[in-house]
């Protein structure tokens, strides 16, 4: 865990733009502006990994062939409070690469789903079968100081502390207890597994584009010193006495808006050296954040490069397919360790769907598109390929409990037709003389017969 702590210390301070600027800055930088500076950062990869999670949005979880929601996952979801805390969950991993979900009972034996930070848990694989863990460990400090590890095998759990009340340096004695679930109870949340040895390789999606924004980081503060130095004009006088024939200091010229300055000798010149042209910094840095949007895969209007172009509709999609196209890979890899999670929810509380293997993770829609563009769409897709109401629902981004709702609405609106259209019949004229008929049998209304015709046949 120790070996790969500078690394995960250095993609968070680049997430939360915490970098050292004056690393990248000229002396003459710290020498003339001191700690004015200091906080300030042009930083973009915040946003490269913003502009990804704000659009992972877990609905709900399917189970089997079940057309909708499974209401029992979603009530877990819920019960930990994991609306807010899986794209936590979605951010560190992609910062860092790896993060990590656990999941234990507690003293009722209902499932408490904790998100971890790869800063604080740590996971072996089996070698050779990376999706199966032969341990874990989640190793933390508290707000008093005291320290607390649990070691978890499919076995055993073991758990040991130091730093306690009494201050002792030592580690306890680890108190291991038999493991109730027979598995190792934490879920990686793997960003862009790659495959090397017998193991995942996490990535993180910040370490290509570090280096450009050191470079973005050393260019703007460059442009903050010449600004100082050369963003204005350079007067020059040349041949001019700054003292007198008494070897007096001469007072240095100042000019105004209502002074005339006249000079009697001639060998005095006058000269100016021009302003430095800034734009050259700003085309610099526009070059730069192009090249890290280009490799982010995120739109460069995101960054704000070259925000004055207007794009249409189909314009502003057809920029965004780079940023949907990795939207869905991350929502693949994250989808299957969600359902990891849910299925070790239900082994906790020993319910049979933790081995069911077929749960499928229910993504809000991630794709752009104007309220007009998407009804449209779905109206096209119901009448053109009959699509089924519940899909075109799921598709305009509507959660499961809102469709639940949805046709609970509409079976009540049916009752409620139904019943007035019983209402209207039994308040119809009772026909007189048709063969067959009853005294008092009610008018059935037949379908395709108008008022005429119902007037003829009483006739």
């Amino acid at each position: 865990m120790a070996s790969r702590q500078g690394d995960i210390d250095k993609y968070y301070r680049y997430y939360d733009a915490e970098e050292a600027i004056l690393a990248f800055a000229q002396r003459k930088f710290s020498e003339d502006f001191g700690p004015m500076f200091t906080q300030w950062r042009d930083n973009f990869c915040g946003i490269a990994v913003d502009a990804v999670v704000e659009r992972m949005k877990v609905e709900g979880f399917r189970w089997g062939e079940a057309p909708e929601a499974d209401k029992d996952a979603q009530k877990l979801w819920q019960a930990n409070a994991l609306d807010t805390e899986a794209p936590q969950v979605h951010t560190d991993a992609m910062v860092t690469g790896e993060s990590y979900v656990i999941v234990w009972g507690d003293e009722d034996d209902e499932p408490v789903i904790s998100p971890e930070s790869s800063r604080e848990v740590i996971v072996h694989r089996t070698p050779g079968k990376r999706r199966q863990l032969d341990a874990g460990m989640k190793k933390y400090r508290d707000d008093w100081g005291s320290e607390f590890i649990t070691l978890w095998t499919p076995d055993t759990v073991y758990t040991s502390t130091r730093g306690m009340s009494r201050g002792s340096k030592k580690w306890t004695e680890p108190d291991g207890k038999p493991n109730p679930l027979g598995a190792v109870p934490i879920v990686p949340m793997t960003n862009r597994p790659r495959l090397g040895r017998d193991r995942w390789h996490p990535w993180s999606d910040l370490k290509p584009i570090i280096p450009i924004q050191d470079a973005i980081t050393k260019i703007t503060a460059d442009s903050i010193v010449a600004s100082e130095f050369s963003a204005y004009a350079q007067r020059i006088i040349t041949g001019l006495e700054l003292e007198d024939e008494d070897g007096n200091d001469v007072s240095p010229i100042k000019s105004a808006i209502d002074r005339l300055i006249l000079l009697e000798d001639p060998d005095v010149k006058w000269g100016q050296f021009e302003a430095s042209d800034l734009r050259n910094y700003v085309y610099l840095v526009d070059m730069l954040v192009m090249h890290l949007a280009s490799i982010a895969r995120v739109p460069p209007h995101y960054f704000l490069a070259q925000s004055g172009s207007s794009n249409s509709g189909e314009s502003y999609q057809t920029k965004e397919s780079g940023l949907g196209f990795k939207i869905a890979e991350r929502k693949l890899h994250m989808g299957e360790g969600w359902e990891s999670v849910i299925r070790m929810a239900f082994k906790v509380k020993k319910d049979a769907r933790a081995e069911e293997m077929s749960a499928e993770t229910i993504w809000g829609n991630h794709e752009y598109a104007s309220e007009g563009q998407r009804i449209d769409a779905l109206v096209k897709l119901n009448q053109g390929l009959g699509v089924p109401q519940r899909q075109l629902w799921e598709d305009a981004g509507y959660s499961p409990q809102q469709i639940a709702r949805f046709e609970e609405m509409q079976e009540a609106e049916f009752q409620r037709k139904l019943e007035q259209q019983k209402a209207m019949v039994a308040a119809m004229p009772q026909p007189v003389g048709l063969p067959g008929g009853k005294p008092g049998d009610a008018a059935k209304p037949q379908r395709g017969n108008s008022g005429n015709d119902n007037k003829k046949i009483a006739a």
